[in-house]
């Protein structure tokens, strides 16, 4: 009983003194940590200590309730006391600055943090969950806060997404001291209340606890959610600044499946099936053929039944012929042109002076306009149409912004391959540091930096510097060029990169600890360690750490194995003066560059001019490799057309002089036409000069082959003159060399429709220069000939023409291969079992080809537009290699949008109260899928930024009361006051006549301490006002594309860009348009498919039609013709794709010329065929080719093959690849087609023979020695 009863007194004592406890810290509830303010801080300058207070708490002056309202409107304690006076009110308004532009975007964010401060400041209730630790004397030096760990972790979670636009980061990067993805609720809390912050003025020590700690009760208020509005009627916070507000992440469009049967390649499976279906339905019908013929030959009737045969039994009455409408119509047509071209080469022969004078003035006058002629270098106007979209926009983006900046820009890496480790002097994980960020190192490129500042060139007589040309986007207020460059972080100076704190023992701060605050908050004015030196560059900007670095692994930046740097300099397009200093400098900084030399630097570099400067040096070194190809296909044109009879008459029968006089022929039909066109005013470009002359040489010299050769074979008849026998001799040639001609022609005019105009200028400049060659061969050449003619008749010397040789007997023999043709060739291939076999083969080569043309790539390397050994090179291979991002990305909105209004403002913003399907929103939701859409970043929004920099509650947005002019943050003014007052309407966002009047103030507002929102330097040139500030016209809100490096990614990027602008300008109603520097080179590859199936198939239609014309309208033979090339196209995409050449306006150039090229190989045989007089098909096919195959041979696929062997030692890629190859595609193609596949597909399903035309040649032929022949 007494135990039991000693156990109740001590439970009553214990009970007592527990009440005892609650009501002590009750009373102690009620009393102040600190009130007011009192001495200077010793460690952050500036800033006050709080005084020791343990009293109850004080009234706040009534005068001071709009500060509270104002820092702390959720907290409005009216008339309650409180433990902050209004002094300590204004230092937290000040170091609530930044904060408050940052997060304000997000009302919960920033009302939960408000919560934080102002509890922490004012609370009456401040006893419970702060402990003041440390004193000095009257100051509180030293305090420990109570946070619930649940408040810590809302607070973080609305505020984690919240993006600062100007800078493409997130804001807690710049507020958190280290990269958003490192920041969490306990380290961002940890440096808010840090001294080295540079805003806290003592030691504010977090302590996170849900349950009651040491008898202090942790703060933890209501918080909101970033999904919920507040109770002041700010709504929740937008998608971009909130990630659960957002719905789930988006997902990009599975990859579309290959196209494939049973898991191999569609295609390829189906020409396999095709192939030899077709292969069994030949093999038949030969195997048919040759049983059915079989048995008719042993028929005792088979020679009369020979209707094959013109001349055959079957007619009955030998001065009649049995003609169809459409033979007739084609004989009169043939006769017509014969008799044209007969009567005028007798002519020319008879008026050889007349001809050849009247000839040199019409092409000295036609060439007089090539002292007009200008060649276009520009890569626009080569790649891009004045009229394509993409051109239009750029014209767009640089009448309204000012041209994109020229750039020139190193990639330095070391060949140290030592990494070292860095461990922070205040806690931390070791950090790993590359070579390329070692001091030493730095300071080597810091050093190359500074020299490259200092170069100074010459243009016309006056020294050009870097500030003269540089972008310097503070200019006039600061005129520092804008260096984005690692070294920026140090400010460029060498003391700066030396900078650090510590003592004996430790270092606590250097260049380590600042780079790798910088990397998180390039935009920031004081890093967070004990150093605190800026990171904004020095040109008042901040430097992204993805264009400065490469090489580096995800966002470790610290592992960079390669440093960036870029000098962005004005471009002048319409100031021939300022562009010359531009180009004078980086002429200058290449020289330079290419005699810097390092043993611990490799610099990879270029300039803006340097690609053009490359293709120009390649052009000329090139001069000679061309010079030479031309040279063999010259020498031998001179000596292949001669006929030598014996080597006694080697000198006479040689036509060197007239081999050299067709050549310069085919030269002035091209200075005609270049001449012509310039008459025009229509500009050069280099892809004519270097193609058109091989192709009109190629077209050219086929047709003086074919003239001289006929009249070597041709036996004068009986008491004919010569300049008959030249007559007769071009009215049988001369319609076959018109078809051709005049189907290139055609052709080539048709190409002109294009919209590139890399193929626009040739197709026109090369339909002329072959109509004008044809023209001048039919009449200065026939009279070179005529007078050649008579120089052998006479026995006198080629070239010493006054030289006579003794006359002897010599026997006219044929050339070495005409004879091969005759006897060997063309009696082989057209034999009964070679011909299945060349069909088969070239059948298969075709549905090879057809398998794999849509496998050929798009696009143009831009490596192989470069010499071997250009410099340029190693940039190119550097810039895949090391560089993370690609070029920026405009999303412009054109003018007419109205920003004053709330509708405007909502469909383009990205803040509270912006649509879901806003500008910014879309592309900051294309950015969470950067793999797919190719948009790397969130986009700097200049309307955003604009309403956090107009908060009343900023102090960014002030102006002078006297004048109303702007007053900046950093001005120290009682007459500066807010732009907004501090009512509900004023912190509403600005509309009508309030926006206009202050967003002129945001433009020209320089970034500083107080206010890191300022316009100028980020968004300067992006908005377009009208003049006199009275409107908003053109804007642009900039983000970055993905790493670009081959064709097919710069594709990809337009091509998503385009996607992503027109669903905006949908959503939003009003035009908007995507726009990169790239754009205008590439946009053509978006339609070179269709482009290309356009030229060739409209090119092949118009060869259709006038072959069908000039042949007499026999159609099949013009079907013929146009299979025979639509094979040779076809397999030049084989080859294409065999050979890695890809397709775009190069080869697309050649590919049509390879059109007109296949009308030489093809159309004279086909004529030759058409006009022959043979019993079957086989036997004119064999006579086609014997006769026309020999000239076509030595004239195109001879002349063609020596001058292409050069090409292959050029030292330009582009030479290698599109000309060489291609050229040596197009010949072997094209002659092999020509002479093999066409005179076999010819015997066995070529056109009848026109009776007209064989009923008139036995009339005209009848009683002549060519009558014996015919009927041979």
């Amino acid at each position: 009983m007494g135990l039991l009863t000693g156990r109740s007194v001590l439970s009553a004592l214990l009970f007592v003194v527990l009440l005892a406890g609650g009501y002590l810290r009750w009373v102690e509830a009620q009393h102040c940590v600190w009130y007011g303010e009192c001495g200077e801080s010793a460690k952050v300058p500036g800033k006050k200590y709080n005084c020791n207070y343990t009293g109850p708490p004080r009234p706040l002056d009534p005068e001071d309730y709009h500060l509270l309202t104002e820092l702390c409107p959720g907290y409005d304690y009216g008339n309650r006391s409180l433990c902050c006076d209004a002094a300590q009110l204004r230092t937290l308004q000040g170091s609530l600055q930044l904060p408050l532009q940052f997060l304000s975007r997000c009302p919960a964010c920033f009302f939960n943090l408000m919560n934080l401060f102002c509890e922490l400041t004012c609370s009456p209730h401040q006893s419970q969950f702060v402990n003041a630790t440390k004193f000095n004397a009257s100051n509180v030096v030293e305090v420990q806060y109570y946070i619930g760990q649940t408040f810590a972790n809302a607070m973080y979670n609305a505020c984690r997404d919240v993006q600062a636009p100007s800078s493409n980061v997130k804001a807690l990067s710049l507020l958190c001291g280290k990269d958003a993805k490192d920041c969490n609720a306990t380290n961002w809390i940890q440096y808010m209340f840090n001294i080295d912050n540079g805003q806290t003025p003592f030691p504010i020590i977090p302590i996170f606890s849900d349950v009651p700690v040491s008898g202090y009760t942790p703060m933890n208020n209501k918080t909101y959610d970033c999904t919920e509005g507040l109770e002041d009627g700010s709504g929740p916070c937008s998608c971009q600044d909130c990630a659960k507000a957002c719905g789930p992440k988006p997902e990009p469009p599975p990859l579309p499946l290959p196209w494939t049967i049973l898991g191999m390649d569609a295609m390829t499976v189906i020409m396999w099936i095709s192939y030899t279906a077709f292969l069994l339905i030949f093999i038949g019908v030969v195997v048919g053929a040759w049983c059915y013929r079989r048995r008719t030959i042993l028929s005792e009737y088979g020679p009369i039944l020979d209707s094959n045969n013109p001349l055959s039994l079957n007619s009955d009455n030998p001065d009649q012929v049995n003609a169809s409408c459409c033979e007739t119509l084609g004989e009169r047509f043939e006769n017509a042109l014969r008799t044209l071209f007969s009567c005028w080469g007798s002519f020319c022969v008879r008026h050889p002076c007349l001809v050849i004078l009247g000839s040199l003035m019409l092409v000295g006058a036609s060439s007089g306009g090539l002292v007009y002629m200008r060649i276009t270098t520009d890569p626009v106007d080569l790649w891009s149409s004045p009229m394509s979209q993409a051109r239009q926009e750029k014209n767009y983006f640089d009448e309204h912004f000012g041209p994109f900046f020229r750039t020139t820009q190193l990639i330095i890496t070391t060949p140290v391959n030592d990494t070292f480790i860095y461990s922070p002097y205040f806690g931390g994980s070791d950090v790993p540091f590359g070579a390329i960020l070692s001091k030493d190192i730095l300071h080597q490129v810091l050093d190359l930096q500074l020299d490259i500042e200092s170069i100074v060139a010459t243009y016309e007589g006056q020294n050009v510097t870097l500030k003269d040309i540089c972008l310097a986007p503070l200019a006039p207020y600061n005129n520092n060029c804008t260096i984005l460059s690692v070294l920026n972080y140090f400010q460029n100076s060498h003391a700066v990169l030396d900078h650090s704190k510590g003592d004996e023992f430790y270092v606590y701060a250097d260049f380590h600890s600042h780079f790798l605050y910088c990397v998180s908050a390039p935009a920031s004015l004081n890093d967070t360690t004990v150093l605190h030196d800026p990171c904004l560059g020095t040109f008042g900007g901040p430097v992204f750490p993805w264009l400065a670095l490469g090489g580096y692994d995800d966002s470790n930046f610290n592992n960079a194995t390669a440093l960036v740097i870029t000098f962005p300099l004005n471009n002048y397009l319409d100031d021939s003066v300022r562009q010359g200093k531009a180009l004078a400098w980086e002429k200058e900084f290449i020289r330079f560059m290419k005699n810097f030399q390092n043993p611990n630097l490799t610099v990879a570099f270029t300039s803006e001019r340097s690609i053009e400067d490359e293709i120009e040096r390649e052009s000329n070194s090139d001069i000679s490799t061309i010079v030479i190809s031309y040279a063999i296909m010259f020498v031998y044109v001179s000596l292949a057309l001669g006929h030598i009879q014996s080597f006694r008459r080697l000198l006479v029968d040689s036509k060197i002089s007239l081999g050299i006089a067709g050549i310069l022929i085919v030269l002035s039909s091209v200075s005609s036409s270049l001449g012509i066109f310039s008459y025009a005013g229509i500009p050069l470009t280099l892809i004519v000069i270097e193609v058109i002359p091989f192709l009109v040489l190629a077209v050219g010299v086929d047709n003086i082959f074919i003239i001289v050769q006929t009249y070597q074979r041709d036996e004068r008849m009986p008491q004919e003159e010569i300049h008959q026998q030249i007559g007769r001799i071009l009215g049988d040639v001369a319609p076959s060399m018109f078809l051709s001609s005049f189907s290139e022609t055609v052709a080539f005019f048709l190409g002109a429709l294009s919209n590139m105009p890399a193929v626009r200028t040739f197709s026109m400049f090369a339909g002329l220069a072959v109509f004008i060659d044809f023209l001048l061969q039919i009449s200065c050449f026939v009279s070179l000939l005529g007078l050649d003619a008579k120089r052998q008749e006479e026995n006198r010397l080629d070239i010493i023409c006054c030289v006579k040789l003794p006359e002897g007997q010599e026997t006219n023999t044929d050339g070495f291969l005409f004879r091969f043709f005759k006897k060997v060739f063309a009696p082989f291939i057209l034999k009964e079992w070679v011909r299945p076999i060349i069909v088969a083969v070239f059948v298969g080569m075709l549905s090879f080809s057809i398998a794999v043309v849509n496998k050929v790539e798009i696009g143009l390397d831009q490596k192989l537009s470069m010499p071997d050994d250009s410099y340029v090179l190693d940039y190119f291979k550097n810039l895949s290699e090391y560089l993370h991002t690609g070029a920026p990305v405009y999303f412009v909105v054109e003018d007419g949008l109205n920003y004053s209004s709330p509708e405007g403002q909502n469909v383009v913003c990205g803040g509270v109260g912006c649509n879901n399907d806003s500008l910014v929103q879309q592309v900051y939701t294309a950015s969470l899928m950067s793999n797919y859409t190719t948009i790397a970043y969130t986009p700097s929004s200049w309307l955003d930024d604009y309403f956090d920099w107009v908060k009343p509650q900023s102090t960014c947005c002030r102006y002078y009361n006297s004048s109303g002019q702007f007053c900046n943050a950093s001005v120290v003014n009682p007459s500066c006051m807010p732009c907004r007052p501090m009512t509900p309407s004023g912190k509403q966002r600005p509309e009508g006549q309030d926006f206009m009047r202050f967003l002129p103030m945001f433009l020209s507002d320089n970034p500083n301490v107080k206010c890191g929102k300022g316009g100028h330097a980020a968004y300067a040139t992006a908005v377009d006002l009208y003049p006199n500030n009275t409107g908003v016209g053109a804007t642009y809100f900039m983000t970055y594309h993905t790493i670009l490096k081959e064709s097919p990614d710069f594709i990809d990027a337009l091509r998503m860009a385009r996607v992503l602008a027109e669903n905006i300008s949908q959503s939003i109603d009003h035009k908007v348009f995507a726009y990169s520097v790239f754009y205008v080179f590439y946009e053509q590859y978006l339609t070179i498919a269709y482009d290309t199936a356009l030229n060739l198939s409209v090119s092949l239609a118009s060869i259709f039609v006038v072959t069908t014309v000039l042949l007499g309208f026999e159609l099949w033979s013009a079907v013929i013709v146009s299979i025979t090339i639509a094979m040779i196209l076809v397999n030049m995409f084989g080859v294409m794709w065999l050979w890695s050449i890809s397709l775009n306006a190069v080869s697309l150039v050649n590919l049509v010329m390879s059109c007109g090229i296949s009308v030489e190989f093809c159309s004279h045989i086909v004529r030759a065929f058409s006009i022959s007089v043979r019993r079957n098909r086989v036997e004119r096919a064999e006579e086609a080719l014997a006769h026309m195959g020999s000239s076509v041979f030595s004239g195109i696929t001879l002349t063609k093959f020596g001058g292409i062997l050069i090409l292959a030692l050029s030292k330009s890629q582009i030479f290698q690849v599109f000309y060489f190859r291609m050229y040596l595609a197009i010949v072997l193609l094209g002659a092999t087609h020509g002479l093999i596949f066409l005179p076999v597909l010819l015997s066995y399903i070529g056109p009848s023979v026109n009776k007209a035309k064989v009923f008139a040649a036995n009339k005209r032929y009848a009683g002549t020695e060519r009558e014996r022949l015919l009927n041979y």
